[in-house]
């Protein structure tokens, strides 16, 4: 009997991508996947406990790669937070872009918005530890607790922002995802102009003098 050989992270990665887009869905089981692919079973279990640990895995890895990619930019570190965010949300969907068949047919055997979720769960502690190097201000309170509630409010807006638009370019049929991209600008674009924006400061600043006038007196 030929001795079954070691298989590397990357190796399993790519051959389990390649297998769900050439199946157009998961493999039936653990075993009979390894056995197909002359490794064994303990040896998948080394690297994952399960399918589903791979498939959060493989999101995690997109976005990282997404995060490195823009890195290795000599321009990356003086743009400005608003153009580093825009341009994470387009270098990841373009890698979304280049393995599309796996991560459609991955999203949908997940069946419903929840369960889908939890493909992501990984990815979203990495989209988190981006947020917070981008450290965006929040309008100035002078109250500790509300500014740091704040800023957690920043970082789920934009990871639900970054959910959204998942949904949107699952459905995209425009020439190259034109249509996501479109989409990408003008949410980012208003979802930063509402947090910056002078008339939630001016309406701040009445709420501040209408206390001060009349409930304080």
């Amino acid at each position: 009997m030929a001795k079954k050989k070691k298989i590397t992270d990357t190796s399993l990665i790519d051959i389990y991508m390649d297998e769900v887009v050439l199946l157009g869905g998961k493999p039936t089981d653990i075993i009979t996947f390894a056995n197909k692919f002359k490794f064994t079973e303990d040896d998948f279990y080394e690297h994952y406990e399960s399918f589903a640990a791979l498939d959060q895995a493989i999101f995690k890895i997109l976005f990282d790669t997404s995060v490195a990619t823009l890195a290795e930019s000599p321009d990356f570190i003086s743009f400005t937070k608003k153009d580093k965010l825009l341009s994470l949300f387009y270098t990841f969907f373009e890698n979304l872009t280049l393995n599309r068949d796996f991560v459609l047919i991955t999203i949908e055997s997940y069946g419903n918005q929840l369960k889908a979720l939890s493909l992501f769960s990984d990815m979203k502690n990495s989209f988190s530890g981006f947020m917070g190097m981008l450290n965006f201000e929040t309008i100035h309170l002078n109250i500790e607790t509300v500014e740091n509630i704040q800023k957690m409010s920043i970082t789920e807006g934009a990871w639900v922002q970054l959910l959204l638009t998942i949904k949107f370019w699952m459905t995209d049929d425009s020439v190259e995802m034109q249509k996501t991209d479109i989409f990408i600008e003008k949410s980012i674009n208003t979802s930063l102009e509402l947090l910056n924006t002078q008339s939630f400061q001016n309406i701040l600043d009445l709420g501040k003098f209408l206390y001060n006038e009349k409930f304080k007196s």
